[in-house]
């Protein structure tokens, strides 16, 4: 696979050179500094208070289409007219400023509208992942204290028998049911706002009035903790609103590097389109993709799961413009052999991340979709999403680099060992990272919080390094985790899990390399003295408790205790092995 040369005379000028001139007075990028929680913070100046200001921002986008799913068209201003149904029902239920309201569904119309409704409240919104166990769900709407639950038919089946443990629910909202439900907390979502053909014809009202303030509470997103239990990432307005900016300078980055000037927002330009293909829930699909979209005036068209030939014909149908999420979705659009009876001429941009990718993807996207820019970012729950970005040349250039903070952020390599000592530029250590995008800290959980967050910065537990003029390599993670398809594993929970099978004796998780997913999760078990268990009899244990994609592909038998080192930790490495060949 040829490399293909970069333009001559780039880049025109230096990363620092681009962003002083993005983040200078004037400009739509332009940076300031506050103080957030007794630090003090280069922000986004004109950046949206809040999620409430993007909803009623939105509005002025008429009747384009704004979400796309299966043969639903919603425009910009019927999705205005059910948020502001929903938000009027909520609130003559009590729903008020600081509420925990949760979001359980796959990527539905009525996700969007329940989340803006929610959010255009003060409420925090606490989307919970569509793929949790009952008990998994149970835990997030427990711990979270939710108030409200808005869920589909599929996510209500599994949480029904787990209700009367949810003390602090007072209403259930159930879409896409078509059944009557005899259950005194539970009314149909359609009866309040309809079905997403008829939100057009609600009546013309707007959102219940509420002081909301950039750094109040927004959302809580869960991400598994090394506990094994997940923690709630509480993120503000200005946090979860950052991704605005940030897509915006990283677009013009691109275009200063190149020596060319920004192109000028046009009201009048052709509608952006994106095809989603990250669950809502996941800070990505929600802040980078879905929020920037409503506030850009884009098209957002869904699918009710991921399917490569119903992409090529979303791609084809709708003139898709930007795609990806993870690389396992980039290769497929490559690779898939159908590829070639579509027109997928309308795609300019395939960007990913959240997962470890393969060094020639890049290439490969450049020489199958000649004319798009490919790119990739990092972040993580604990960020709201982007802190760093990579596109069009300079990914090119640096295809392994996830990219260069935003202007708003900074990172730092610090020794892994003290937290403390900032490590020279190419060197290896534990990344991190700060900014008024990162989380107040976790939910009800104090210590897990002082240990992840200090004076504004979040330790991430990624080992990584950065270059002389910024870009960051994501390296290894120093935390137990691995990345399927971008879906966060820790292995403790996994771990835990098969601990809880009566004849496991010892028990390591492991990531086992696959080309599209990234990895998945292989187990390596010590089955106790004259105890049985077969390798699917494990698998189904785990399947039990967790959800799917945590569930090992593969159970290996050690016939000892596993190996550790002096510390007593389990050698990893080592077992991995057992899954090569």
């Amino acid at each position: 696979m040829s490399e293909a040369p970069l333009p001559a005379g780039w880049p025109a000028m230096t990363i620092a050179q681009a962003h002083a001139i993005l983040s200078g007075p004037g400009m739509p990028t332009e940076v300031a500094e506050v103080e957030l929680r007794g630090v003090k913070t280069r922000v986004w100046k004109n950046l949206p208070p809040s999620l409430r200001s993007v909803v009623e921002a939105s509005r002025a986008h008429g009747e384009r289409i704004f979400l796309v799913y299966e043969d639903e068209r919603v425009s910009f201003e019927a999705f205005h007219r059910a948020v502001a149904a929903l938000a009027a029902e909520l609130a003559a239920q009590g729903v008020v400023k600081g509420d925990r309201v949760a979001v359980v569904m796959r990527n539905i119309p009525e996700w969007v509208v329940a989340f803006y409704a929610a959010a255009s409240l003060g409420a925090v919104v606490t989307p919970l992942n569509a793929w949790w166990t009952g008990p998994e769900l149970e835990y997030g709407l427990t711990d979270s204290g939710s108030k409200v639950l808005l869920v589909d038919r599929e996510r209500f089946e599994r949480i029904t028998e787990h209700l009367p443990s949810c003390p602090d629910l007072v209403r259930v909202y159930v879409t896409r049911e078509r059944d009557e439900i005899a259950h005194p907390l539970v009314t149909r979502l359609e009866d309040v706002i309809g079905a997403p053909e008829t939100w057009k014809d609600l009546p013309d009202t707007t959102l219940p009035t509420v002081e909301i303030a950039p750094d109040d509470d927004a959302t809580i997103f869960y991400t598994s903790g090394t506990t094994g239990k997940p923690k709630g990432a509480l993120g503000t307005q200005r946090g979860v609103n950052s991704n605005i900016m940030a897509a915006i300078c990283g677009g013009a980055r691109s275009f200063l590097r190149r020596g060319e000037t920004p192109p000028a927002p046009d009201p009048d330009a052709p509608q952006r389109s994106s095809l989603i293909s990250v669950p809502f829930f996941h800070v990505t699909g929600c802040f980078a993709v879905l929020n920037v979209s409503l506030f850009g005036g884009a098209k957002l068209v869904m699918m009710r799961k991921w399917d490569a030939i119903r992409a090529f014909e979303l791609i084809e149908r709708e003139k898709i413009q930007s795609a990806g999420g993870v690389p396992t979705i980039a290769w497929q659009l490559i690779e898939h052999p159908a590829r070639k009876n579509y027109d997928l001429s309308s795609l300019e941009a395939v960007a990913y991340g959240g997962a470890p990718s393969a060094k020639e993807l890049v290439q490969a996207l450049r020489e199958t979709f000649p004319k798009s820019m490919p790119g990739q970012g990092w972040g993580m729950t604990e960020t709201c999403a982007t802190v760093t970005s990579n596109g069009a040349e300079d990914y090119w250039n640096r295809p392994e680099s996830c990219g260069v903070a935003v202007p708003v952020s900074e990172l730092q390599i610090r020794d892994p060992v003290d937290g403390v000592t900032v490590l020279p530029p190419n060197t290896v250590g534990e990344l991190w990272s700060n900014g008024p995008q990162v989380v107040k800290g976790y939910w009800n959980k104090p210590e897990a919080t002082a240990q992840t967050f200090v004076d504004g910065w979040v330790r991430t537990g990624d080992l990584a390094k950065v270059d002389d003029e910024g870009f960051c390599y994501i390296i290894d993670r120093a935390k137990d985790m691995l990345i399927r398809g971008g879906e966060n594993i820790y292995c403790i929970e996994v771990e835990n899990a098969l601990y809880d099978h009566p004849a496991v004796m010892d028990a390591a998780v492991v990531g086992i390399p696959h080309r599209t997913l990234g990895e998945e999760p292989g187990a390596v078990v010590t089955l106790k003295s004259g105890a049985h268990a077969s390798e699917d009899e494990l698998r189904a244990h785990v399947a039990e408790r967790l959800a799917a994609f945590k569930v090992p592909v593969a159970v290996k038998f050690w016939h000892e205790v596993l190996p550790r080192n002096a510390n007593g930790k389990i050698m990893k490495n080592e077992l991995k092995t057992l899954f090569e060949g």
